[in-house]
């Protein structure tokens, strides 16, 4: 496979706007009380495995979009875990 100018070009145009819109979410979400540690953990992992999906399919690489696939919905588990957490923790 190789590797040419336009996909390069599109792979970065992808990795520019998943940090546009995460900044554009962390702006959005007035969050009161600081997040804990599964919260964080979560977020990221879930944005990890997005551009990794995101690259795969650019690429054309399906092993690496699975493999982001499966980063970013175990990222959305672990944010979901801290979200009770966090819940639980301000009903007391």
């Amino acid at each position: 496979m190789k590797f040419t100018h336009n996909k390069f070009n599109t792979l970065c145009a992808g990795f520019i706007l998943t940090l546009c819109s995460l900044s554009a979410y962390a702006e959005d979400s007035k969050i009161e009380t600081p997040m804990n540690e599964d919260q964080v953990e979560g977020r990221v992992e879930e944005t990890k495995g997005t551009v990794k999906e995101v690259t795969g399919k650019i690429l054309d690489d399906k092993g690496m979009e699975i493999k982001g696939n499966v980063q970013k919905n175990l990222g959305k588990a672990q944010k979901g875990y801290g979200d009770i957490k966090q819940d639980i923790k301000e009903d007391k």
